[in-house]
């Protein structure tokens, strides 16, 4: 099994934020987010209306606590860290309810 580089305690908060935007955010929309961790990387996927698609892929950064935000492209069917041109880009502040809200807004529902 690979090592695990996101400690327990930040994926646990990770969990409840992603939870959290569900309930407020898109209460009343037939969508939600799913975390999945992998490695050094989070990625945020969202299903709607019973499909699963990419979305959002944070790179977590110990020595800082910070996340690198990397958007699904779907031309080219990669997350590309270095793409800001997107409706929804504003939203990106480094944390995982703006880069969920920037997901909404490039990939509405």
């Amino acid at each position: 099994m690979g090592k695990k580089l996101i400690p327990d305690e930040v994926r646990e908060k990770v969990l409840e934020e992603v939870d959290k935007f569900n309930q407020l955010e898109l209460k009343g929309i037939n969508a939600r987010y799913i975390a999945r961790f992998q490695g050094r990387f989070l990625y945020l996927d969202r299903v709607a209306y019973n499909r699963k698609a990419p979305v959002i892929r944070m790179e977590y950064f110990r020595e800082s606590d910070e996340w690198e935000f990397a958007i699904f492209k779907w031309s080219k069917e990669f997350y590309d860290p270095k793409e800001r041109m997107f409706p929804g880009s504003e939203f990106i502040d480094g944390t995982i309810s703006g880069a969920m809200r920037a997901g909404m807004a490039a990939y509405p529902v």
